[in-house]
Order: C-alpha cells, then sequence, then structure tokens
C-alpha cells in the first residue's frame, strides 16, 4: 500500500531481474495515471468500487467524512438510476458504534428512571435527578469545545460513565431534602440543611474523581520501576494512549464540575420551583396545603399505654383489685 500511495513511490519501486539483481520499475516500464478496474468487487450481488483514502495532515478522522460528503453532495444527486453513494470504513463503524451506545444509553437511562420512581414513589424527583442529567452535557460540550478535543467513540463512553457518577450525587442530596420535608421541616429549612449536610459527600465524589482522571486524560506516566532502582523517574507527559483516552477523560472531567454546581446550586432551585407547583395543583383540585409537597414517607410510632396524670402532673399508681376471698377451715 505505501509503494502505490504515489506515483513518486513507484518510481521509487524496484523489482527483481532472472539474475536476482534489483532494477529499478522505470527501465523496464513507463508509469502513467490513468483510470481503472484493479478488480471487480461485489457486495450482495451487486457490483462495488470503493474509493479510500488516507487523512491529510492537519485534518482528524471524523473531520475527513464530513469534508468528503460536503464536497460530493451534488456528485451524489447526479447519480444516473442505479448507483449509489455510502461511506464505509472507519465511518461505517463509528456510525455503528454510536447507534449502539446511543440505545444503550437510552435504555440505561430509562432503567435508572423507573428505579428511582419505584424507590422515590414519586415522579417529581426522579425528574429533577434526570434533568441534572441532561444539563451536565452543557459542561461536556464546553469542555470539549475548550480543548478542542473532537467529539469520538471514547466521549461517547464518558458520557455514559458522567450520566451514572451525576444520578449518585443528585439521589444523596435530593434524598436527604426529602427525608427532612417528611420529618416536618420546612421546605426552605430542608433545601439548607440538606445542601449544607450534603456539600461534603458530593464535593469529595467529584474531586476524587477528577483528579483520578488527571493522569489518564493528560497522559501523565511515571517510570516508577526507574524511580525505584535509579531513582529516575522518567517524567512523561502527553502519552500514546492520550489520544484514546484523552476525550474520554476530558468530558468526564468537564462534565463533572459543571455537574457538581448543578447538584450544589440549580438542583435545590429546581426542587423548590417544582415542589410549589406541585402545591398549587394540588391545592387546585381540593388537596390540603401540604397533600402535594415532595417528601419522603416517615414511620411515626406512638406509646400504646399512656399513665393517667392527676392535676399535680405525678403519675398515679395503679389501683389495686380487691382481694377474692380464699377457702376458710372450720374450727
Amino acid at each position: 500500500e505505501e509503494d502505490r500511495a504515489s506515483i513518486t513511490s513507484l518510481n521509487n519501486l524496484t523489482v527483481s531481474s532472472v539474475t536476482g539483481q534489483q532494477i529499478p520499475l522505470t527501465s523496464v516500464a513507463d508509469i502513467e495515471e490513468g483510470t481503472g478496474f484493479g478488480s471487480i468487487t461485489r457486495i450482495d450481488e451487486s457490483r462495488v468500487v470503493t474509493v479510500s483514502g488516507d487523512a491529510a495532515p492537519g485534518y482528524n478522522g471524523p473531520e475527513v467524512p464530513n469534508r468528503v460528503q460536503d464536497e460530493l453532495s451534488e456528485f451524489r444527486d447526479g447519480l444516473p438510476p442505479g448507483y449509489t453513494l455510502e461511506y464505509t470504513g472507519g465511518n461505517e463503524d463509528q456510525q455503528e458504534s454510536f447507534g449502539f451506545l446511543g440505545t444503550a444509553l437510552a435504555i440505561g437511562a430509562a432503567l435508572i428512571l423507573l428505579v428511582m420512581i419505584i424507590e422515590f414513589n414519586s415522579i417529581s424527583a426522579p425528574f429533577i435527578i434526570m434533568a441534572a442529567v441532561g444539563l451536565s452535557l452543557i459542561g461536556v460540550l464546553l469542555g470539549l469545545i475548550l480543548t478542542r478535543t473532537p467529539f469520538n467513540l471514547f466521549t461517547f463512553i464518558g458520557i455514559i460513565a458522567l450520566a451514572g457518577i451525576v444520578v449518585n450525587n443528585n439521589i444523596v442530596l435530593v434524598d436527604y431534602i426529602m427525608q427532612l420535608r417528611g420529618r416536618g421541616r420546612d421546605k426552605l429549612e430542608a433545601i439548607v440543611e440538606g445542601g449544607a449536610t450534603r456539600l461534603r459527600p458530593v464535593l469529595l465524589t467529584a474531586l476524587t474523581t477528577i483528579l483520578g482522571l488527571v493522569p489518564l486524560t493528560f497522559g501523565i506516566n511515571v517510570d516508577f520501576v526507574g524511580l525505584l532502582a535509579d531513582f529516575a523517574p522518567n517524567f512523561q507527559l502527553g502519552s500514546e494512549s492520550t489520544q484514546f483516552w484523552g476525550p474520554m477523560g476530558t468530558a468526564i472531567i468537564s462534565g463533572l464540575t459543571f455537574a457538581t454546581f448543578l447538584t450544589l446550586v440549580i438542583v435545590p432551585v429546581m426542587y423548590s420551583a417544582l415542589d410549589s407547583v406541585s402545591l398549587r395543583v394540588t391545592q387546585a383540585f381540593g388537596g390540603s396545603e401540604d397533600g402535594g409537597a415532595i417528601v419522603s414517607d416517615t414511620v411515626v410510632t406512638e406509646s400504646l399505654i399512656e399513665d393517667k396524670v392527676p392535676g399535680d402532673g405525678a403519675p398515679t399508681a395503679p389501683e389495686a383489685s380487691p382481694a377474692e376471698p380464699g377457702p376458710t377451715a372450720d374450727t
């Protein structure tokens, strides 16, 4: 393939003579540019002509198919009847992978939503949590734009991983706020106390995840064997694996940073607004003032035995039952 990449490569190609001597191809043949069929290929009983090429310097993989489709749009519209133009190769494989991951993401989101509805026994709380997951994609897009990272297959995998982390952080916060509401706390008081109490777990989850992904994203590599043997760590930044894992790490880091702000600021605001709407809807249909609040079920136990308290507040001793007459002996 490399020998046929250009005319210059063909001019430098050598062939073996009868005596085994290597002679230039140009000495025994004339090289001219032309068109023709190297072979006849059929797919599903249809004749196929495949045109392949390598990306020019300065262009990445996902950008090339888009440019090719734009350039061939008029040519595709002018094809005779019976002729079709399809883009295959790496572009086709990438589209299939995106379709599979998109289906997996949709099914996973539906299952997560179903489980939360069953556990919370509410639709409002799962809606708030899933809305935070959707809004976290804004952070992913900002991170990709600022770092000029292409959106590829590994970026999609990072979005799926990000969704799980964001759901976990928001469940921790929303569930605790609902528990406080169920204990009789005021809405504003429950939101403030819930945010203050769950601040540390949310920040720790985000920071540990982000710091753990920094070496993977930026390709930080340390030779620990050399460090222990010769005190030479051979520190390296930007390894070859960065082109694969870098987009995934960038998606998770940027999305989680933005989602942490959503969890601590936007989600409580959404909870308060949706709770007020639920109360108004319930009252409009004749419900009680607290019937539509987004709360968690609580169990209240009361003593089944109450002592009688007289006027002075001291409990009275139980009255003794009269003694039953026992058997007597005649004397």
